[in-house]
């Protein structure tokens, strides 16, 4: 049973800890641990020590009770409406929305795009598809916010490259955040070393991207 709860709209504190895929925010003397997609950490380097304000909902299940955060409440918007599809959990709804940015995402659906979904590891032909039926009347009507596109090509750009240094760097950084989605550490690997080989100025996010539609 998996309870889908938005109880507390969202955290305010200072950002002690950063990853492509959690966050901890420290909030009255309490750090939480908050899992992320791939445009809230790229909206959030650069602000470790600093405060910062996540949207998020809580996923409760019998053995787990997780956050996952959002830098605007149009992502969280949109990951919960990806949740509504009959399959599609909170972790395959988070590799979805790091492997396009919310923008994407909506015109991927709005469009019928059923092949750039499928893309996406774990989704297939069959899962898309369902997606689009479910969602194309529903998601044009998510605010996702002005500054959605602009935080995912900052992104995009490798605008993160400086704060990571070097390429090896770069690959276990990656490599750790692929792992902790549920790909096996081996085959990342591989994967990751053929996106370095062929663009070796490759950010992290940028990596993991690639990474998700490869794996």
């Amino acid at each position: 049973m998996c309870i889908v709860t938005i109880m507390i709209e969202y955290i305010k504190g200072n950002l002690t800890d950063l990853t492509p895929t959690y966050a901890v925010i420290e909030a009255a003397g309490v750090g939480y641990a908050i899992n992320i997609a791939l445009p809230t950490y790229s909206a959030l380097v650069g602000k470790e020590n600093s405060e910062t304000k996540l949207f998020v909902t809580e996923i409760i299940r019998e053995d787990t009770h997780d956050l996952f955060g959002f830098f605007t409440r149009g992502e969280r918007d949109l990951f919960l409406m990806l949740m509504t599809v009959s399959g599609i959990g909170a972790n395959t709804a988070r590799m979805i929305m790091s492997a396009y940015s919310a923008g994407e995402i909506r015109q991927i659906i709005a469009t019928g795009n059923s092949r750039a979904l499928a893309q996406v590891k774990g989704l297939g032909p069959k899962t898309a598809q369902r997606i689009i039926v479910d969602l194309k009347d529903k998601v044009l009507k998510i605010d996702l916010g002005s500054n959605n596109q602009e935080i995912f090509e900052d992104a995009a750009s490798g605008y993160g490259l400086e704060l990571h240094g070097v390429d090896n760097e770069v690959k276990q950084e990656a490599v750790s955040a692929l792992t902790m989605l549920g790909f096996a550490a081996a085959a990342s690997g591989k994967v990751v070393d053929k996106i370095l080989k062929a663009d070796a100025s490759a950010s992290v996010e940028q990596v993991i991207k690639q990474a998700l539609k490869m794996l």
